[in-house]
């Protein structure tokens, strides 16, 4: 069984602190079109490389009717800057839009089955999962990326198209999980790879 949560499978519901200083669930988040999480942090270069193309893909998002929202799972005893204090200093820093929720106890990261930051999951209306995996194969530089399989998913999913490549492995840094080493990673993590074009996945 994969860990990474099934292409087709319903989103699983949370209910989250965010920072807006609300609690917030998934139906509350729900966009008209599609709702698009993804599972991040301050810290991963990975992230840092990809947040100009964040926010161009939330003012996309927005203008098409899905909405766009961060979650940080990160433990954070030895990543103190993924702290959401931290978060939410960034956040305001450099003006993101999207809210950005605080699964402190990684629960929501087990039931989506996140992998690395970034990790994006594509709704459709319905709540059915369309696509899973990066924004494109070189989240760190955006220069360098060749493929764009996020948006592609959010193209075929407008069109009522199943993805064309409705998975693919995330590039970036592992989740960090409490109480374990800073590289784990589930043994059910999916490994997909080598059927794509990538760079290699950092070790930080």
């Amino acid at each position: 069984m994969s860990f990474t949560l099934e292409t087709g499978a319903q989103a699983p519901e949370f209910e989250l602190p965010a920072s807006d200083g609300r609690i917030h669930q998934y139906k509350d988040l729900r966009g008209q079109s599609g709702t698009l999480i993804f599972f991040t942090c301050n810290h991963c270069p990975y992230v840092v490389g990809s947040e100009d193309r964040m926010k161009a893909l939330f003012a996309t998002c927005e203008r098409l009717g899905i909405t766009m929202t961060a979650i940080h799972s990160n433990e954070t005893k030895e990543h103190p800057s993924d702290d959401f204090d931290a978060v939410i200093a960034r956040v305001r820093e450099k003006g993101f839009r999207w809210l950005s929720l605080q699964d402190d106890k990684q629960l929501v990261a087990l039931a989506y089955g996140a992998e690395r930051t970034p990790h994006y999951f594509l709704f459709d209306k319905d709540d059915r999962l369309v696509y899973s995996g990066r924004m494109d194969n070189s989240p760190r530089d955006a220069s360098k990326a060749e493929t764009h399989e996020l948006e592609d998913a959010i193209a075929d999913m407008r069109g009522a198209r199943t993805a064309k490549v409705p998975r693919t492995e995330a590039i970036g840094c592992n989740i960090k999980w409490w109480d374990k080493e800073k590289h784990w990673m589930p043994k059910e993590a999916c490994d997909l790879d080598y059927l794509y074009l990538r760079e290699p996945a950092s070790r930080a």
